[in-house]
């Protein structure tokens, strides 16, 4: 016996629904109510799994069949089974899902009778319950068999099938799918279809073979399964509309009579099968009626299934294409979306959404075939035959979309929902029933976030304010119910108590209201009356009213739960029958001792008081506002006699304590556990004094965070003399705070919280922050209202006191705000803790000992509190300070959990109480604080996603909104002075993309004030080229819709904005007349008139539909200036609040800004252009290199620049398309756009520099080709006369061929005898004395003044100062007072008097030497030779510098002492220069020399001229012997060529820019401790930079020499071969053509004879060839001996045999010492990236010498520097002493200290660009960048920098103690963390 057989039919049923239900992976969201199933119980039985069963029928031509189709395999259709076995299933299995598939495809399309097809269908259902029916169509292909098809299925299986049906669309090519929404669109039937079909559609391959698309099928059939209630298409249902069609069909009806029957509605059938078939009693037909009405409109609403998961919050709240249109009227299948936009916005009009019908063009459009009387009877007729209209279906009633939303949402949006309707003033659902279980559901927590206020009069008639938790507030409660069906309205009628304007409790006369509710009955709703404490109250407390929905009679526990907990009871009924079944529950409620009012629809009279407590009230044909008055007696009579008798006292907890009610709270897990959690941390509290708590169990952000934020903004803003002292000791206080914050304990209160966020379920700890928040707020609620009480009354004392007694009593309000401030405590606070553990931790680099986890980890808590859609405080409003640390870490792990997601910044700005946060929470949905009391201090920033749909259109992944605390705030007194509301108007202008700018009613006074900071803080903006935008929001303003008025105040805004622009620009010395000269604003699109928030007098007041149309017009046109927008990437974001608030600390937010973004970008855009360049440079190399070959070989002749400019075109279009892609496709693409232009001119420029420099090398080559022509010729003469000679010896010498010996001795004395007559003939080349010919021409210049001797050992690049050197001028523009001031100050000249002449002077000084190392050069000694001439040339040149640099704007002479020193030092420096290339072109061409070099080459031909080899081979042999110096020199100069590029990718401190090779530079010098080569570095930076770059090369030579350099060589030497060889073949080749031996050239092995010219034309050939790669030429060969050379295949032969050994002989020599003697100057290595690197920006810092860092040379803009140095580094002192100054620019110019920038003038350090000259050229920031690597410099080098500038580091320049504390590590480790 199977499972099956055992159970009965309906426990099968109930298993089959268990298993099903627990495969489904999706949940509809109103289905969690549903109770579920014991699993475990259930997967411990043993049984077979359910036979589930899924039908598909449709077109045969939409399948494909074959074992492929994983669904229906081959075809076996469902008929062909007829004869053999009803077993039709075909078992299936799909990942989880086990089913079984009946193939009916094709069945409609038979021709059978249905006779032979029902009883087949019959049994199969009887047999089967039926999962789903899935209609197959072909996409696109809808044909008439199709729809006979739905046709043929409703025939069969009933209208019901209809709910069972899903659409399966086919396709053979994906690309058809795209068409699928034109197609349903299209197509009538298809979506007409769709409606109706509760399945929705689905689409896949006609193979049906994907596993992906059947998974998902599986997963839409599971929901469709859940949202018919678990149930199957069962035979119950087949029987059932089989009985109606046979009755139908007895009656006579028709086949399409019977389907209008059907098709007409759900209910007509459902009774059908209730009546006629005695299916169940009267109320479970009824019941059933309701529950498919439900189905329908959810069916309605959710038609594409959009909801079938539980709604969340977050998907309300993200901006999406829907949330920026208006919606009004709106398709069905958005009210869902439109209501809860509404609803957001506090419109109360989210219950009156009014739905599309048919337009009139439809109407119109439609055919009518009856006329006349006949149509008018047709009327009737079908009205008969039922009394809905068939034409639509009836609207959704408002309350049912209500309770629709509230059905399927989770418990936050339910919370979050209850929340908004309690503010639009609406009734609450307070019982909620389940619409499916009947279960009745308190949602308690949904309540959990509603505060009401209200006010009452004490005893002595004075004011009191309430405001309490709705939960906790005790008060009465009037109940009202129905017995029976009433002809009033009990919902208008409550409407009428509480607020007469307003609808708080729907009724049946509301707009929308419709006859098809079917959600409300059983629901209790609740409001809440508040008093406003005017005599005008309807009551005079705060009062309850419960509304129960439906008759009470059919909903005894609602009844009995409000009957419980009520103070009055209001019955309303028709009238009074004994025999009415509600008599006995009434007459009960009248023996109750709780008051009882009874209204009665059908009785006339007025109020009947029938005994204490109880009254009678007609209600028929009487006026409403009669009844209402009468009512409101009765009921203030009863609650006078219930509060006299101590009766039921309402409070909305209680609700839980009733049994027989699922409360939310405890029913959600993760609910309870977040409570407990809380309740927990809570317990900490208990007893505590509140004023106290935040001290105690708060302790980081205390007096301690106070006091460190304090001595912060001392630090920036620095006082006094004693500067880098002053710093240093507060960065040491600053530093103790930080301890004792480390140090101090974490309370159990913070480490519970702690550990409470780091829990793993995400709901609990969401439910765990709002139980927090919630508990919070009840804890501090009263004593905080009290002492807003207190502090409001002292306001209102200080204004009435006169101003002897104002004072005492200001300090008692003082110390009220004090209190005030130490009571608030809430969730911010906590996190402000930790954001200061945090920091804390971050600072002393060390974890807490008490704190379980690693401090690391805490901004990861906050960051998912930001996505969870938490508020984070920006700015502490307590402390008035950004905790940069804090933010930045959170903003690092919010990147790592999203991305580096791009985000539009919003914030406002406003004064206090102007409803800044109201408007944005009711613009986005947020949760920033709007309660009385508790307004927003500093600032607050909070995420809004946006969707997926409007990404591409918005730019944009997320909105960040910032609120703000209010200006001009005064509830903490003293504390929100101008200076603080300057700094946060500026800080959140700076951080925003769009400020909204919130001015509130029309006092012009305060309209003033709060134009002014923001003009101001605009202003600040552009002067620090932050591009901000603002639209002004005026709120509160009366007539809304006078046109008008409204123009006339644009334009007094304009006006008034104009006015305070012009006056602010004329403070900040700005350049604006207008406030759109500051920033892009246009008065009509970016000011919004608002109107009043209230529709009336709060508390009961709901808000203004107006004010909620604004809010939705406001969000427009935000998203529209945003849309123009690119926002800023979160990396960025976090950038910008650092330089911000860096910028704030500073007291000169213009002068201190620094754009990190700005800088970075540009640091990144240099570092591309350095690539750019170099590839520029390195393609001219390989240009230059092949034309130099070609200009030695007499190849070329001239050189133009057109032809360089062509042959670096391609290299050129390469780098400009780099370009263009970097500056469109980079991250920061909208930041270096700004530099394009500009860029692409000094790229355009550099080209042409390039092109230039290049040509004018060559036409240097060229000149000197003409003029070594000479020495060439005398050398080629003194190689060829040896060859001839050698050759007559030899054949002299024949016979002695084998008598080595002989040989030998015969060759050593011809050879000495040649040399001696070289010698005499050409006078050797002598050495060269740099200094004697340099001393020699100082002498004949100075004839009357000796040269000093101790010129020759004096370096004018390293003395410390210069002052030895000048004398003032003597001339009358020197005015008495300078000259006082000199005579004053003698010896000081050398100091802060003279420091910009210094500066001055030493520019110069490297200027010439730059100068002088380009002439020397140019001069190309190393092939020209040496002349005295040259040192002339350079003793001119530094001549005529001189003498036009003192003839210019300075106040001082040169000495001659400084021209003859200068001339010294910088020969002394080009010496080994000079002596380097005198040798290089003595060996190439001193002829005793050069030929001794030859003597071996010479020996071996004069040997092969013995042993008689032919004239080819003789003639082989001398040109391998010639190629070997050109090869020689090539290979060095390719490999150089290549080493360089080799070293700008792989060397570290030469493959960046020129800033990280300075970085490495400081590096080396703190390594090696040498103190002159600092000196150096910081007096002669560029000299500094060669000799490091050449050092930098000559290491990487040495370390890499065997592994990178010799592969180089040998690779070049390879090349060159081959190049050779193949030069000799193709000139062999060439010969052979030409000489017009044909069939030779053909012939390989044969030797070719031709004539004697043709020798020449191979060698004229052979040297072209290689005239690009080597300087080898004919004139090399010019003197050899070539007859007999006729064997041309002999002779390339010779080459390929004797070269080889060459190149060996060539690569035995190669070493690291060889390397750098044989390379050509001009292609070293280190030359080539010496002419990159140094091509930049070398000016020096007037006050620091620290180097500018632009890599462009002469580029537009200030000169700056990321890090500046201390000033007593480059020699300068303080005033009128000789002590070294400790100061660091951007400290200094923070300060209001001085300095002298002349002999005379005294300027600010704050106003150093008054100063002119170089001063004015530079941008010195002020902040508190520096490197501890210059502290660490100047403590290691003290004496030998006070010994070097003969001034000491005493009085103000004392080296704080502190900075000793550096070690070198460290110091180094600050380059990597700070370059």
């Amino acid at each position: 016996m199977t499972e099956r057989e055992k159970l009965p039919h309906s426990e099968w049923s109930r298993r089959k629904k268990e298993m099903a239900f627990r495969r489904c992976s999706d949940d509809l969201a109103y289905m969690s109510k549903i109770s579920k199933p014991d699993y475990k119980s259930f997967r411990s039985m043993d049984h077979e799994v359910p036979n589930l069963s899924i039908v598909f029928f449709g077109n045969s031509v939409a399948v494909q069949f074959g074992h492929e189709n994983i669904l229906l395999g081959e075809e076996q259709r469902f008929l062909e089974n007829k004869e053999t076995s009803m077993n039709v299933h075909l078992k299936r299995k799909i990942p989880d899902h086990y089913f079984s598939v009946i193939n009916m495809i094709g069945v409609p399309d038979t021709e059978l009778n249905m006779d032979t097809v029902n009883p087949l269908i019959g049994h199969l259902v009887n047999e089967t319950e039926i999962y789903a029916f899935i209609f197959v169509v072909r996409l696109g292909q809808l044909t008439d068999s199709d729809k006979m098809g739905i046709e043929w299925l409703q025939r069969v299986f009933g209208d019901r099938v209809l709910q069972f049906l899903m659409i399966l669309f086919t396709y053979e090519k994906e690309e058809e799918c795209d068409s699928i929404i034109n197609d349903l669109k299209k197509n009538t039937f298809l979506e007409q279809l769709l409606e109706k079909c509760e399945g929705g559609y689905h689409t896949c391959s006609k193979i049906m073979n994907n596993q992906s698309e059947m998974r998902e099928l599986m997963k839409k059939i599971d929901q469709l399964f859940i949202k018919n209630k678990l149930e199957f298409y069962t035979s119950e249902m087949y029987n059932t509309q089989l009985r109606e069609k046979e009755d139908m069909q007895k009656s006579g009806a028709t086949i399409s009579e019977v389907k209008m029957a059907h098709s007409t509605t759900t209910e007509k059938t459902v009774m059908h099968e209730r009546e006629n078939h005695n299916l169940g009693t009267a109320e479970e037909g009824t019941d059933h009626i309701k529950k498919e009405k439900r189905k329908d409109i959810m069916s309605r609403l959710d038609r594409f299934g959009k909801y079938q998961t539980p709604l969340k919050t977050l998907d309300f709240l993200q901006v999406t294409a829907h949330s920026l249109e208006c919606h009004e009227p709106c398709a069905e299948i958005n009210i869902i979306q439109t209501f809860f936009q509404k609803l957001l916005m506090m419109d109360y009009r989210a219950r009156n959404i009014s739905v599309k019908e048919i337009s009139t063009e439809k109407l119109q459009d439609m055919e009518f075939n009856v006329e006349g009387d006949k149509a008018f009877d047709d009327i009737f007729t079908k009205l008969s035959f039922s009394n809905k209209g068939t034409s639509k279906s009836d609207p959704i009633h408002p309350m049912d979309i209500q309770m629709a939303v509230f059905h399927c949402a989770d418990s936050f949006l339910k919370q979050l929902m209850v929340t908004k309707l309690s503010q639009c003033q609406y009734a609450l659902p307070l019982l909620v029933p389940d619409p499916f279980t009947k279960h009745i559901e308190f949602p308690l927590w949904t309540f959990r976030q509603i505060n009401k206020s209200w006010k009452i009069f004490d005893d002595a008639g004075k004011i009191i304010s309430k405001v309490q938790p709705v939960c906790k507030a005790q008060t009465p409660m009037v109940c009202f119910f129905r017995f029976g069906s009433v002809s009033s309205s009990k919902s208008q009628l409550m409407n009428s108590l509480i607020n007469e304007k307003h609808n708080t409790f729907f009724h049946r006369n509301c707009p929308g209201n419709s006859r098809t509710r079917v959600w409300m009955d059983g629901v209790v709703e609740i409001a809440w009356y508040c008093p406003s404490g005017k005599n005008t109250d309807t009551f005079n407390d705060c009062v309850a009213f419960c509304n129960l929905h439906g008759d009470a009679g059919d909903h005894e526990k609602q009844l009995q739960i409000l009957t419980e907990m009520s103070s009055v009871n209001v019955v309303i009924l028709e009238r009074l029958d004994k025999q009415d079944i509600s008599f006995a529950k009434l007459s009960n409620l009248y023996k109750d001792k709780k008051p009882l009012i009874c209204l009665f629809a059908e009785d006339e009279s007025s109020v009947i008081g029938m005994e204490k407590g109880k009254f009678k009230i007609g209600l028929k044909d009487r006026n409403p506002s009669d009844v209402s008055d009468e009512l409101r007696r009765a009921i203030n009579d009863c609650l006078s006699i219930s509060s006299s008798e101590s009766t039921s006292i309402f409070r909305l907890e209680d609700v839980s304590k009733h049994s027989d009610i699922r409360v939310d709270e405890d029913d959600d897990e993760d609910c309870s556990r977040g409570k407990e959690a809380a309740q927990q941390m809570m317990r900490l509290l208990e007893n505590k004094d509140l004023t106290k708590i935040k001290e105690s169990f708060l302790p980081c952000q205390g007096k301690l965070w106070h006091q460190w934020c304090q001595k912060n903004k001392e630090l920036h803003r620095p006082r006094g003399g004693d500067l880098e002292m002053d710093i240093s000791r507060k960065q040491t206080e600053m530093k103790k705070i930080r301890e004792l914050q480390h140090e101090s304990d974490i309370s159990e209160f913070i480490k519970g919280f702690i550990k409470e966020m780091n829990s793993d379920a995400a709901n609990k700890t969401i439910y765990f922050l709002e139980w927090l928040r919630i508990l919070l707020d009840e804890y501090t609620s009263t004593e905080l209202s009290a002492l807003q009480h207190k502090y409001d009354e002292n306001c209102l004392e200080v204004i009435k006191l006169e101003t002897e007694q104002l004072k005492s009593k200001q300090t008692e309000l003082e110390g009220v705000s004090e209190e005030l401030q130490a009571a608030t405590f809430g969730v911010e606070h906590i996190l402000r803790e930790i954001g200061q553990i945090y920091e804390s931790c971050s600072s002393v680099k060390k974890n807490k000992k008490v704190l379980q986890f690693h401090f690391s980890s805490l901004p990861s808590l906050a960051a998912e509190m930001m996505i969870s859609g938490f508020p984070l405080e920006l700015m502490d409003g307590d402390a008035a300070h950004v905790p940069v640390i804090w933010i930045s870490a959170v903003l690092d792990e919010l990147i790592k959990k999203l991305g580096d997601q791009r985000v539009f910044v919003l914030s406002v700005l406003g004064i206090q109480s102007s409803g800044k946060s109201t408007m944005l929470n009711a613009m986005f949905g947020l949760q920033f604080a709007v309660s009385a009391g508790r307004c927003t201090r500093g600032a607050f920033m909070q995420l809004v996603r946006v969707s997926e749909e409007i990404k591409a259109q918005l730019k944009f992944d997320y909105i960040l909104v910032v609120d703000t605390e209010g200006l001009h705030a005064l509830e903490l007194a003293g504390r929100s002075t101008r200076l603080h509301d300057n700094e946060m108007a500026t800080f959140v202008v700076g951080l925003a993309n769009l400020t909204l700018i919130n001015i509130f009613g029309e006092n012009s006074s305060e309209m003033q004030d709060i134009l002014q900071i923001v003009v101001q803080a605009f202003l600040r903006m552009k002067k620090v080229k932050l591009n901000s935008s603002c639209m002004f929001v005026h709120q509160n303003v009366s007539e809304i819709t006078a046109g008008e008025k409204n123009r006339e105040g644009r334009k007094r805004l304009q006006e008034k904005l104009d006015e305070m622009t012009k006056l602010a620009a004329e403070d900040g010395a700005c350049d604006a007349e207008r406030f759109g000269d500051v920033i892009a604003f246009d008065v009509e699109n970016d000011v919004k008139y608002f109107a009043h928030l209230w529709e009336g007098n709060p508390p009961m007041a709901p808000p203004n539909p107006n004010y909620c149309e604004n809010i939705q017009i406001l969000k427009e046109s935000i998203l529209s200036h945003a849309s123009n927008s690119d926002g800023m990437m979160l990396t960025h974001l976090k950038e910008r609040i650092q330089d911000l608030w860096e910028a704030l600390l500073n007291e000169r937010f213009v002068f201190s800004f620094r754009n990190s973004l700005e800088i970075r970008a540009y640091r990144k855009l240099e570092t591309e252009y350095s690539k750019w360049t170099w590839s520029l440079r390195s393609a001219m190399l390989e240009i230059e290199s092949i034309l130099h070959n070609n200009l030695e070989n007499e190849v070329l002749h001239k050189v133009e620049e057109t032809d360089l400019q062509k042959e670096l075109k391609e290299k050129g279009e390469e780098v400009k398309n780099s370009m263009s892609e970097f500056f469109e496709k980079d991250i920061d693409a909208d930041v270096v756009i700004q530099w394009k232009a500009s860029f692409e001119i000094k790229i355009k420029e550099l080209q042409e520099n390039i092109v230039r420099d290049t040509k004018r090398k060559l036409n240097e080559i060229l000149q000197q080709r003409d003029v070594k022509k000479k020495i060439d010729a005398q050398r080629t003469h003194h190689e060829n006369t040896l060859f001839e000679k050698s050759k007559e010896l030899a054949l002299k010498l024949k016979d002695k061929a084998n008598d080595e010996e002989t040989l030998k001795n015969e060759f050593d004395s011809f050879w000495k005898q040649r040399v001696d007559e070289i010698i005499r003939d050409t006078p050797p080349i002598k050495d060269i004395d740099i200094l004697r010919d340099v001393k020699q021409l100082l002498s004949d210049i100075y004839e009357s003044v000796p040269v000093d001797p101790r010129g020759e050992s004096r370096d004018i690049f390293s003395v410390p100062s210069y002052s030895d050197y000048v004398q003032l001028k003597k001339s009358r523009g020197i005015t008495e007072a300078f000259k006082n001031v000199s005579k004053a100050s003698k010896g000081k000249f050398d100091n802060d008097l003279f420091k910009e002449n210094e500066s001055q002077i030493r520019t110069l000084v490297n200027d010439i030497a730059q100068q002088i190392n380009k002439m020397i050069i140019s001069f190309n000694i190393s092939k020209m030779g040496y002349n005295i001439n040259y040192i002339q040339q350079l003793i001119e040149y530094i001549k005529r510098r001189v003498k036009e640099h003192q003839e210019g704007p300075v106040n001082y002479v040169f000495k001659n002492e400084f021209f003859m020193d200068l001339v010294f030092s910088i020969c002394k420096r080009e010496n080994e220069r000079f002596a380097d290339q005198h040798r290089l072109f003595r060996e190439a061409n001193d002829p005793v020399l050069y030929v001794e070099r030859k003597r071996e080459e010479y020996f071996s031909v004069f040997q092969k001229y013995c042993q008689g080899a032919t004239s080819a081979v003789i003639f082989g042999e001398i040109i391998c012997q010639k190629l070997k110096e050109p090869i020689e020199q090539s290979v060095y100069k390719n490999t150089a060529i290549d080493l360089a590029d080799e070293m700008r990718t792989n060397c570290q401190s030469l493959n960046g820019n020129r800033s990280k090779l300075e970085k490495h530079i400081l590096k080396t010098l703190a390594e090696e401790e040498d103190f002159e080569k600092y000196m150096n570095y910081i007096q002669n930076p560029k000299d500094h930079f060669r000799s490091f770059i050449r050092d930098e090369v000559s290491q990487y030579i040495t370390d890499k020499f065997s592994v990178s350099v010799l592969p180089k060589m040998m690779e070049n030497m390879k090349l060159l071969q081959q190049k050779i060889m193949e030069a000799a073949h193709e000139s062999t080749e060439h010969v052979k053509v030409n000489s017009g031996d044909v069939e030779a050239a053909h012939e390989s092995t044969e030797h070719v004879k031709v004539n004697s010219a043709d020798v020449d034309l191979w060698l004229k050939c052979f040297t072209q060839k290689l005239s690009d790669v080597l300087i080898f030429s004919e004139k090399d060969l010019s003197g050899v001996s070539r007859d007999g050379v006729d064997d041309f295949n002999l002779l390339e032969d010779v080459i390929r045999k004797e070269l080889p050994s060459v190149i060996s002989d060539i690569s035995s020599k190669f070493s690291t010492e060889t390397f750098p003697v044989n390379l050509d100057h001009k292609y070293r290595s280190d030359e080539i990236l010496n002419h990159h690197f140094c091509q930049c920006c070398w000016v020096q810092c007037p006050f620091c010498a620290a180097i500018c860092t632009n890599t462009i040379e002469d580029h537009d803009g200030d000169h700056s520097v990321p890090f500046h140095r201390y000033v007593g580094l480059n020699g300068m002192i303080y005033q009128r002493t000789t002590n070294l100054c400790i100061s660091i620019c951007t400290s200094a110019v923070a300060s209001d200290r001085s300095f002298c920038s002349n002999a005379s003038d005294t300027v600010l350090w704050r106003e150093y660009r008054k100063a002119g000259g170089d001063y004015a050229k530079w941008s010195i920031t002020a902040d508190l960048s520096e490197l501890p690597y210059w502290k660490w410099v100047v403590c290691r080098f003290q004496k030998d920098l006070e010994e070097f500038y003969s001034k000491t580091f005493e009085g103000n320049g004392d080296i704080p103690q502190e900075w000793r504390e550096y070690s070198k590590k460290e110091a180094i480790e600050s380059l990597d963390k700070y370059i």
